[in-house]
């Protein structure tokens, strides 16, 4: 990465800014200090700008009203036409916004108040339309609540209303809980004291939210009726027409987006730079490898334009923006560590670590050869969908995947699919023990047989000292390569004090790995005095390194973290005890639709085939409630193992670089006007 400082006259400003803004290549920090003017634009620049964000906005904010969603590209129309455009365009669809949300509001207000209004305006019949009689509705609870309004009204010394009132209730089921739907009539005169009895019963009168407020009880329920049954169908019809608005201006309004946004981007890169009376100065970086093409934009301009370039300082500078630059299997995976903050700008990028041992997680996890299948289908839908340009509308999230990052999606599912394939064939599992009892699989213990011998038993009690071993083979992996990591960034920037730190930790590490394997796991603790086994020696050497290490860095804390990363190590074991578990259930769901089939076979042809039939809905449908409610599982415990375990030694978490975002055009370089 390269550090850029540009000087130009100021009369050439916007040349020169566009001239970056075409090549697309320049990530643009603000220059903070210095003698030179910085911060907001005044005067004419000032209102152009104004005028230019508040089109924006106006495009923007229709676009949000329309649903619209890129799916097609359009020609950039003339500048002095933009707000004729967006105005055109606004208009109905904020027409349309509008009476999409009041409809959407009243259907949901006929369905949370339906049912007690239309008790509310058969208990009132005609007296709501009365210019006498007030009409209070309200709703209860308990019993209790209804006998301490009736004891409030009937007191002689609260308001004076006993004998002047009416109060019929009647209990009505909501959908969702059953309450008391009330009426209490009195004379209009005393209806501020009706409302006070009803505070003194800790109950309150009903209102009815939006327009329905102040209507009449049966106009109310009648209103609620009609919308129960043309609701829907009216919120189609307006979705529709929607729809309609969002095809036919959507295109053109995301080209004069583009446009705008460009041109406010132009004025945000004058706020950044420093200005003089003559002069502006903007201060940035480049990639390397990109460093021609910035200069065949600035060299145009001759003498007007004076620049520099020079390596950024890695150890001080913490305004270096980072570039993920990844091969094709690795870059798909980038964005899974998208989730987290982007690595210090001369670190380490761990996407092809997440890249490598994600997807062999996960499938260890899994290990179904149906289940493997299911996911493949899902990527290759995902593919699909991102080669015919198409994205995946979650609405019912509220977000939209664009095609890249289904594209991105569909890549990672393949090889999570691929994976649970490759370890489905070592477990011999396909739903579970489907292919057992078909004796596609069998385990090779002189008892069984089949085609295929089973060589990953997982769910046998005699495998499982093995499974657990490997899993834990992965934590001491990744654990003692991240303090590696550790040991290696230090030496690059000439850290002495966390170069000690990583490297007491990675020797009290392997002495504890070692103290695990020539003690049994603890069971011969005898064992770590015989000198003559060659592990002893690296378990006591690896010691000596620790203590030294803690002396030096003087964290003394060292002691503590050296068991929490210990714990780090076991918690690897995780992936082999949710494995199983999921081979437990899969196995429980296939057993009990395979014992179903045989008890139904055992009678008669015609038994058996029902049986199997429902056996194998049965199976099916517990299958299914497994994998929902444990895929994010299996999927979140890869993910914490690389995110927690590996990048925490690494001191990944600690320090952060921006993301490199080059200022760049959005709407094509010929658009300009």
């Amino acid at each position: 990465m390269q550090q850029v400082v540009i000087v130009g006259r100021k009369r050439d400003n916007k040349a020169i800014i566009s001239a970056l803004q075409d090549a697309g290549v320049l990530h643009i920090v603000p220059i903070s200090s210095g003698p030179l003017s910085t911060g907001a634009l005044t005067g004419p620049e000032a209102e152009a700008r104004k005028t230019a964000e508040r089109l924006l906005a106006r495009a923007e904010s229709t676009l949000s009203e329309l649903g619209a969603y890129r799916t097609s590209t359009s020609n950039t129309p003339s500048r002095e036409s933009f707000a004729s455009i967006i105005e055109d365009a606004a208009a109905p669809a904020g027409n349309v916004a509008r009476r999409l949300n009041e409809l959407n509001s009243d259907i949901d207000a006929a369905l949370t108040f339906g049912e007690v209004v239309r008790t509310l305006a058969n208990l009132a019949g005609v007296l709501d339309r009365s210019r006498r009689i007030a009409l209070l509705p309200f709703t209860a609870r308990e019993d209790d609540d209804l006998k301490a309004l009736d004891a409030v009204l009937s007191d002689q010394q609260s308001g004076n209303l006993a004998g002047r009132y009416a109060l019929e209730t009647r209990k009505v089921n909501t959908g969702k809980t059953e309450v008391y739907a009330g009426l209490l009539a009195v004379l209009r005169e005393d209806r501020d004291k009706a409302r006070a009895a009803l505070g003194k019963a800790r109950l309150g009168e009903l209102r009815l939210p939006g327009r329905f407020d102040g209507m009449p009880l049966s106009d109310a329920a009648a209103e609620m009726e009609r919308l129960s049954r043309e609701g829907k169908e009216t919120r189609g019809a307006l979705e529709e027409e929607r729809r309609r608005l969002a095809e036919a201006n959507g295109p053109t309004l995301f080209a004069v987006r583009d446009a705008l946004a460009d041109e406010v981007a132009v004025y945000d890169v004058q706020s950044l730079g420093a200005r003089g009376k003559y002069s502006l100065a903007l201060e940035g970086y480049v990639p390397t490898d990109r460093v021609p093409d910035l200069k065949a934009a600035l060299d145009k301009f001759g003498t007007a334009v004076s620049y520099e370039m020079h390596d950024v300082d890695v150890l001080h500078d913490e305004r270096v923006p980072v570039q993920l630059k990844n091969n094709s299997y690795v870059k798909p995976f980038e964005m899974v560590l998208g989730m987290l903050n982007l690595p210090r700008y001369g670190t380490f990028d761990p996407t092809w670590v997440i890249a490598l041992f994600f997807p062999f997680f996960f499938g260890y996890i899994i290990a179904d050869i149906a289940f493997g299948l299911m996911f493949l289908a899902a990527g290759m839908w995902f593919l699909g969908k991102a080669r015919r340009g198409e994205g995946w509308d979650l609405s019912f999230f509220g977000t939209y995947v664009q095609p890249d990052a289904l594209r991105s999606l569909g890549f990672i599912t393949n090889m999570m699919a691929a994976w649970s394939i490759v370890w489905g064939l070592l477990t011999g599992e396909f739903l579970g023990t489907l292919f057992e009892h078909l004796h596609i699989f069998y385990i090779n213990d002189g008892r069984h047989s089949g085609l295929i011998p089973i060589v990953w038993p997982r769910i046998e009690t005699e495998f499982a000292n093995t499974a657990l071993l490997f899993a834990l083979a992965f934590g001491i992996l990744q654990v003692l390569w991240g303090w590696a990591i550790r040991v290696k960034l230090s030496l690059d920037h000439g850290d002495r004090h966390h170069l000690w730190e990583a490297l007491g930790m990675l020797g009290g590490l392997v002495g504890l790995i070692m103290l695990a394997f020539v003690s049994s796991a603890g069971k011969n603790l005898g064992a770590a005095t015989n000198f003559g086994n060659p592990l002893v020696l690296v378990m006591y050497a690896g010691f000596l390194v620790f203590v030294v290490g803690v002396i030096v860095s003087k964290v003394w804390l060292m002691v503590v973290e050296l068991m929490s990363q210990g714990g780090a190590i076991v918690s690897y074991a995780r992936l082999f005890a949710v494995g199983l578990v999921s081979a437990q259930l899969a196995k429980l769901s296939t057993d009990l639709g395979w014992s179903i089939f045989q008890a139904g076979a055992a009678n008669n042809i015609v038994f058996g085939i029902l049986a199997a039939i429902l056996g194998a809905a049965i199976a099916l449908a517990l299958h299914a409630l497994a994998l929902a409610l444990t895929l994010i599982g299996h999927i979140l415990q890869p993910l914490r193992l690389h995110f927690v375990e590996f990048l925490n030694p690494t001191g990944y978490h600690n320090e952060t670089s921006p993301k490199y975002t080059p200022f760049r055009r959005l709407s094509p370089a010929g658009s300009k006007k």
